[in-house]
């Protein structure tokens, strides 16, 4: 029993004496309650009974926003929620600073969020996304310097509408397909009228206006109907008539 307890207290020795911090994990000393600096990565030694390592991540993390109830500045109700991306860059700052920096970080963007977005309109909200993205994160990232962390990048990622307002939107939304609708149509119009002018104008020609006749002809003519009637203009008919004229002269004579 006695060399039991002497192994178990040698090995229960060695693992509060050594410590092996990862490259991404750095150790925060405290000795007798005061600090004396981060440690790491690698082989880490602790003095039993009065130095104390508390771990810290550098790694990017990852938080993750709850939607959160906000009023817009025109006075609509909407659900936001959005991602944080930081990094603690001051482990020292980080556990001395504040309690739980993850906690206090978190309860700081929700409340950030409700008040950046509260004071833009719904349109805005929806169009300039990007802005407020890059609001949200300067905001974030000047008030967690002192804690030692440095937000990189913020991004909302939903906006949920009441029903009422998408049913509006989406009439809104089909109003202005409607209204480019007839704008397109109208332009249309306007075009189709200023070429027909042109062609009146051309048309004035008798010998354009008869060759246009007679192609329309031959169009007609190629589409196989068993009957076709069409009107003969006068002018196209005036030089058989006055050339009958001359022929009927000349027999008289």
């Amino acid at each position: 029993m006695t060399w039991l307890f002497v192994v178990i207290f040698l090995a229960y020795l060695l693992w509060s004496i050594f410590k092996i911090l990862n490259e991404y994990e750095r150790g925060v000393i405290f000795r007798l309650g005061r600090l004396v600096g981060s440690r790491g990565p690698g082989l880490i030694i602790l003095i039993p009974g009065i130095e104390k390592m508390v771990k810290v991540s550098l790694r990017l993390v990852t938080l993750d926003v709850p939607p959160q109830d906000i009023i817009t500045k025109d006075n609509v109700s909407v659900k936001v929620n959005a991602v944080v991306y930081f990094r603690v860059m001051d482990p020292e700052n980080a556990i001395v600073e504040v309690e739980d920096y993850l906690y206090a970080t978190s309860q700081l963007a929700q409340t950030t969020m409700r008040s950046v977005c509260g004071e833009a309109d719904l349109d805005d909200l929806l169009a300039e996304r990007e802005k407020l993205n890059i609001k949200l994160q300067e905001i974030l990232d000047k008030q967690t310097d002192p804690w030692g962390i440095k937000v990189t990048n913020v991004e909302i990622k939903h906006i949920d509408l009441p029903d009422e307002m998408k049913r509006a939107m989406a009439k809104q939304a089909e109003a202005e397909r409607e209204r480019r609708a007839k704008v397109i149509h109208a332009e249309g119009e306007y075009q189709a009228a200023a070429k027909l002018a042109e062609a009146s104008n051309i048309m004035e020609n008798p010998v354009a206006l008869q060759l246009r006749y007679l192609q329309t002809l031959t169009e007609v003519a190629a589409e196989k109907n068993s009957t076709t009637i069409f009107p003969l203009p006068i002018d196209l008919v005036k030089p058989f008539m006055k050339l009958g004229e001359k022929f009927g002269d000349k027999n008289e004579t």
